[in-house]
């Protein structure tokens, strides 16, 4: 996958079909639209996908995001993507207006067919939408394609809706609209060694800032390692029973599984909310309820075998 971030000094030469949004959780609303990118490619169009770097929010800090941009890279490039287009949210791409946009668009990146959904907006103001995209089609060469939202329990599935179900700790509920477990993928850093000194050794990944989290507290958890699942349970939170500063982590026990994994790369995917942290009163009783949660994680994967290691 060819990934780019100079929108305004880009110009592809292959023929594409692309598609445009936000993209943030690449939800099954979106793996419907990427499903019929993946169609067109078929008469010998490349699969080409517009979306926007995270932009600040109207207070200047940071916005969270389901997927940060690293993580969306990963999964547009599985999905089979031919190019990623991260466009940043500049005051100039803010002020383009909408019929310069298209023609941008189109342009630049060789659009023969666009694939949108209903609620896509683009264009100074938000001014365009699809019936523009249908409306300038002819005069700038390209045909479009609109896809409808499918929904769950009455109501459409959008970044929104799973925003609401993590804020809540509903991980399976997140986790049935994404299409696939929410995770938290980044590099084993070297953590303060009490779970290795109690017997419980394990990895931990710092977030980045934006992405956004569920409640803190300990999870049941996959962890893909080397091309390999294992079972896990991972504690998403601050240690508030460790003396000192410790930044919210995703910090990891791994079901039988020894071996050196620091700076390598992994994807903590959370299945089940088990409990909040609690802030104990020493390491023996942090110690003990260590070994309660992975006797209740050891059940948990008994009665739901389907997530078992691979």
């Amino acid at each position: 996958m060819r990934y780019e971030k100079d929108f305004l000094h880009l110009q592809l030469t292959e023929p594409t079909v692309l598609s445009l949004g936000k993209f943030d959780g690449l939800h099954r609303g979106h793996e419907l639209l990427m499903k019929a990118v993946l169609e067109k490619t078929k008469t010998g169009l490349k699969a080409a996908v517009f979306t926007f770097d995270i932009p600040p929010n109207g207070t200047g800090a940071m916005q969270q995001v389901i997927t940060t941009n690293e993580e969306k890279q990963q999964l547009f490039m599985e999905c089979g993507t031919d190019y990623l287009i991260e466009c940043p949210f500049t005051k100039e791409i803010m002020q383009m207006e909408a019929e310069r946009f298209i023609q941008e668009v189109v342009t630049r990146l060789c659009v023969k067919w666009m694939v949108v959904g209903t609620d896509f907006r683009f264009g100074h103001q938000r001014r365009g939408d699809f019936h523009m995209l249908q409306e300038y089609a002819k005069a700038y060469g390209y045909q479009v394609q609109v896809v409808s939202k499918i929904r769950h329990n009455g109501r459409d599935i959008s970044s929104t809706y799973i925003r609401e179900a993590l804020a809540n700790g509903r991980i399976e509920l997140a986790n049935e609209l994404l299409g696939y477990p929410y995770f938290i993928q980044g590099t084993v850093i070297h953590g303060n060694r009490v779970g290795r000194t109690i017997g419980f050794p394990t990895i931990n990944i710092l977030p980045l800032p934006q992405k956004l989290l569920p409640p803190l507290g300990v999870y049941l958890s996959a962890v893909r390692l080397d091309g390999k699942r294992y079972k896990g349970i991972t504690n998403i939170g601050k240690k508030p029973t460790i003396e000192g500063y410790n930044p919210i982590g995703a910090e990891t026990y791994i079901y039988d599984f020894t071996g050196d994994v620091y700076d390598k790369t992994a994807k903590i995917e959370l299945l089940h909310f088990e409990r909040p942290e609690v802030k104990f009163e020493g390491i023996e009783q942090l110690k003990r309820q260590l070994e309660n949660d992975i006797a209740a994680g050891a059940a948990y994967f008994a009665r739901h075998s389907q997530v078992a290691g691979e």
